[in-house]
């Protein structure tokens, strides 16, 4: 079987007879952990049935031939769900798919190298499915957020949602966790406006990202370092960081640029859908008057760059993260001095 695209994901989760061995792989851990949950329950019904579920961690994978090739006790079909695999379990997968067993193998693992031996297992078998598992962002993102509200009969408006989006972290459960705390908030049949969300989640880490990327960009760095430490500790990753700071880049960028063609301050900023928070406003004028429409092209360019970076395998973001907002925070607070 090919590896399986986004759109196709669906289909896979809602059909598990239709499958032998599921290999989730990538770097949203949050997603590999929901497909895997979401494939156990509709295959055994429920994530803790003795007789019908498997559950191995690390340790327990010497005992992964033993456990697929058991007998459900009840006559239904076991699922044998392994975390933590690596292309080292790809030879006893194999003896499995290769005999009459009829259990369904999950598999979670990490990022995995395209040509390693479960990806070529998974793909290659038309009895198995390879499913990729990243972490989501801009449309896709707000795709996954509007349906998991909508899952808890809750309605979201187009602004609170780009706003939201461009402050959720990568990772597919704590995003989850954020959508919960906004449903359970909002109750069933309510709808979530920007305000309420501001509101909702004004003390979590996405806060923090806000305090710490606002702070750097008017060139307070003793804060930003403080905010940052802050939303780091409360979960918050770096690739979240860069994408918050490239938002408030791209707002000031829009605010420049109406300055520019002749209008108020005021009516500049009036311009920017969502409005800027207004415990947000001084801070963000702050910032106007620290950084020219080149200065803040340039940053635009630089924070993509370091964006790229934190993505990379083995990078080092978070030390990555400390010194791109500590170097914006000293050239705004020198620009301000002048």
């Amino acid at each position: 079987m090919v590896k399986i695209d986004s759109r196709s994901v669906g289909k896979v989760l809602g059909a598990p007879d239709n499958w032998r061995f599921v290999l989730l792989h990538g770097d949203d851990s949050g997603l590999i952990r929901e497909h895997a949950a979401a494939l156990t329950r509709r295959s055994a019904g429920s994530l803790d049935d003795p007789f019908r579920v498997s559950l191995l961690a690390r340790d327990d994978h010497p005992r992964f031939e033993e456990e697929a090739t058991a007998l459900s006790l009840d006559g239904g079909r076991r699922v044998v769900w392994v975390r933590e695999a690596t292309d080292g379990m790809a030879a006893a997968v194999t003896s499995i798919l290769d005999s009459p067993a009829n259990s369904l193998i999950i598999l979670e693992a990490g990022a995995l190298p395209a040509r390693g031996k479960l990806r070529k297992l998974a793909e290659t078998r038309p009895d198995s499915a390879s499913i990729g598992c990243y972490p989501e962002e801009g449309r896709a993102l707000e795709a996954s957020v509007r349906r998991m509200l909508e899952e808890r009969h809750v309605r979201i408006s187009s602004e609170a949602l780009a706003w939201l989006a461009g402050r959720l972290g990568a990772d597919r459960a704590g995003v989850r966790n954020e959508v919960e705390k906004l449903a359970l908030y909002a109750g069933e049949n309510g709808e979530l406006h920007l305000d309420d969300l501001m509101l909702c989640i004004g003390d979590s880490g996405s806060a923090s990202v806000d305090d710490a990327v606002f702070l750097a960009m008017e060139g307070d760095k003793a804060g930003a370092d403080l905010a940052l430490e802050r939303a780091l500790s409360e979960g918050a990753n770096p690739v979240a960081v860069a994408r918050v700071l490239l938002s408030h880049i791209g707002r000031l960028r829009r605010v420049k640029a109406e300055l520019e063609r002749g209008q108020s301050r005021m009516d500049a900023m009036k311009t920017l859908r969502p409005p800027v928070f207004f415990k947000k406003q001084q801070s963000f004028e702050r910032a106007l008057d620290a950084w020219s429409l080149p200065a803040l092209l340039d940053l635009a360019r630089r924070t993509q760059t370091f964006e790229f970076a934190c993505k990379q395998t083995g990078s080092m973001d978070v030390l990555l993260c400390r010194r791109h907002l500590a170097a914006i925070a000293g050239r705004a607070a020198l620009s301000r001095r002048r």
